[in-house]
């Protein structure tokens, strides 16, 4: 999987954040990963990452990507935090996009869950709904940065 070309101002942002190029927290993302897997499975509903979550995890996992403008939102990757039920809402979703999706961390404001299903598109779980954030992480950073509005995760459904 190769490096995802970044504007000038979502790379800024992100070494800002603690970002570098090249990044990879190794066995402490596949300890995140496998603490997920097991709470989904305890819950019933098993949530298995797909390639690009992984890689997600490795390379901006334990980031809290604040909102440069907006206080007291951030992106905190972390995909071990969620809710009791959360992975049956996220198979939910995951069934009417008709990819698998895994968490890989959460929004700081209303702790809505971050999202990235198979093809590397991020979503978003809220308690209002699911909404897609972006094609790549590279696109979501930069809608979140610019504030662009989610869009409504079943424009996507299939």
């Amino acid at each position: 999987m190769g490096p995802e070309k970044l504007t000038p101002e979502v790379h800024d942002w992100l070494v800002t954040n603690g970002w570098s190029p090249g990044r990879d927290i190794g066995e402490r993302a596949d300890e995140l990963i496998r603490v997920r897997v097991q709470d989904s499975q305890r819950q019933g509903i098993p949530l298995t990452p797909a390639p690009v979550a992984v890689h997600t995890v490795h390379t901006y996992g334990l980031l809290r990507l604040a909102h440069p403008t907006t206080q007291g939102v951030s992106w905190v990757m972390n995909p071990t935090i969620g809710y009791e039920g959360d992975a049956r809402g996220i198979q939910e979703l995951a069934s009417g996009l008709g990819v698998d999706l895994f968490p890989i961390g959460y929004e700081s404001s209303e702790y809505g869950i971050l999202l990235i299903d198979e093809k590397g598109r991020f979503f978003h779980l809220h308690h209002t709904g699911g909404y897609y954030l972006g094609e790549t992480a590279a696109d979501a950073f930069s809608r979140f940065l610019i504030g662009a509005p989610d869009l409504d995760a079943e424009d996507f459904f299939v």
